[in-house]
């Protein structure tokens, strides 16, 4: 049996506290990846708020959901959004990066929550597929979500993993994208242009559903919409990199980024007038 979603304020909730405890995060002397991370916050508040069922290792594998971060420099995301459920303390979320710590700058499996270790960009797909084709093959009711960097689409092996799953009509998996438009190198167009998006998954077969990354009615509707017998979901989440924090709001800089005690006092300000 499935367990009940918590009620659908929980993801405003979790939202806020997800940024929160990045921006808090981003005081490590290691340096958080704060545009990636606080782009999918909202995405990680309605999965764990009100979708994925039976996350992060609760039950037998047969009975849940499982979450794949692919882009895994974001990690300071899953692990806010994993101590904000209370899967992990919120306290250790202070030890990020720290030498001998469960938070590693890339997620590793040893954490509860993690399903693979991820951050080599191009294999979080490959993997979901695998997790989706497992769970039809013995029969399970599960679904398997993958959160990808749009930079990331740039390593040819997703469309590997697009090709096939389309082909073996894996409708257990939804690719959601965090198109906030940078990669390390820049503005993701200016690299090497991902344009026309959407074609490109529907042409390999995808059901393709685009959302306002941040409006949580829109990214809820996506995630509960009816399967499409026999074909996988591709959610396109627009997003911004960094959104919300001052100076790095939509940014090349904020790829990757140690914020001092006055930038995070700025931020958990400019959070706070958000809430408001």
């Amino acid at each position: 049996m499935l367990t009940q979603a918590p009620p659908r304020k929980a993801a405003e909730r979790l939202a806020v506290d997800i940024r929160r405890m990045i921006i808090e995060m981003s005081g490590s002397p290691n340096g958080v990846h704060i545009g990636g991370s606080m782009s999918i916050a909202d995405l990680l508040a309605v999965l764990y708020g009100e979708v994925l069922r039976q996350p992060a290792d609760e039950g037998p594998p047969d009975d849940r959901d499982y979450l794949i971060l692919s882009k895994g420099q974001a990690c300071a995301a899953l692990y806010a959004a994993l101590a904000a459920t209370g899967t992990i303390s919120e306290a250790e979320c202070a030890s990020y990066a720290e030498q001998g710590s469960r938070l590693a700058g890339h997620p590793m499996k040893r954490l509860p929550g993690v399903e693979f270790s991820t951050g080599s960009l191009g294999h979080g797909l490959s993997l979901g597929l695998g997790v989706a084709l497992a769970g039809r093959r013995y029969g399970h009711d599960k679904r398997a979500f993958v959160i990808l960097g749009d930079g990331e689409l740039q390593e040819g092996s997703n469309w590997e993993a697009a090709m096939a799953a389309a082909h073996h009509g894996a409708d257990n998996l939804i690719a959601v994208v965090d198109r906030n438009s940078w990669q390390i190198s820049g503005r993701t167009e200016d690299c090497m242009s991902l344009e026309p998006l959407t074609d490109k998954w529907a042409g390999f077969g995808w059901r393709v559903l685009t959302v306002d990354g941040h409006d949580h009615d829109q990214i809820r509707a996506a995630f509960n919409a009816p399967v499409e017998p026999g074909r996988p979901t591709a959610v396109i989440a627009r997003t911004i990199k960094a959104r919300g924090v001052p100076g790095l709001h939509d940014t090349k800089k904020s790829h990757s980024a140690t914020l001092d005690e006055a930038a995070r006092r700025l931020a958990l300000a400019a959070l706070a007038g958000e809430r408001a």
